[in-house]
């Protein structure tokens, strides 16, 4: 915990913890379970379907909370890659973790790790749906999506499989 109030007065962030996750796989589930733990150790998290005010533009609302976070929780589940959102957010979570110190910890929900990592299963699939559906037109977008998925993938997290960090 020390290290949380180092982070917090050295760079003020309006969050301590921004949470990135597919809602149709994990909202009533696991982070039901994660805002309620948080909540009840007072820790000031961003989820988009509680903090986002009406109104407001969502894609620049997200990247401010990402940028306003000390710390960012991806919950890699079934269908995370399905989601264009989810992994536009993963790049820029990752784009923060590199430029301005977010730490970042990756949760493998009910997911392989290594499915995250090399794209198979549903993660691969959906990769593969949208190279087919974008082709070469939006080939640059395909490839930081999956540069981030492997990256994300490889640093050090939690999975549910093996109840421990991996």
């Amino acid at each position: 915990m020390a290290k949380q109030g180092m982070l917090s007065s050295l760079c003020p962030r309006k969050y301590q913890v921004f949470i990135s996750f597919r809602g149709e796989d994990v909202r009533t589930s696991f982070i039901s379970h994660l805002r309620s733990a948080l909540s009840r150790d007072n820790i000031k998290a961003y989820m988009d379907d509680h903090n986002l005010q009406k109104g407001d533009e969502l894609w620049p609302s997200l990247c401010q909370a990402i940028q306003d976070s000390e710390l960012a929780i991806v919950v890699f589940s079934e269908h995370y890659a399905a989601s264009k959102w989810c992994l536009n957010e993963l790049v820029e979570i990752l784009h923060c973790r590199k430029s301005q110190g977010l730490a970042v910890i990756p949760v493998f929900y009910e997911v392989d790790p290594s499915h995250i990592r090399k794209y198979d299963g549903t993660c691969g699939e959906a990769i593969s749906k949208y190279e087919t559906y974008f082709g070469d037109k939006d080939n640059e977008s395909i490839q930081k999506w999956k540069a981030a998925l492997a990256e994300a993938a490889h640093i050090s997290g939690w999975d549910s499989h093996s109840r421990e960090y991996k």
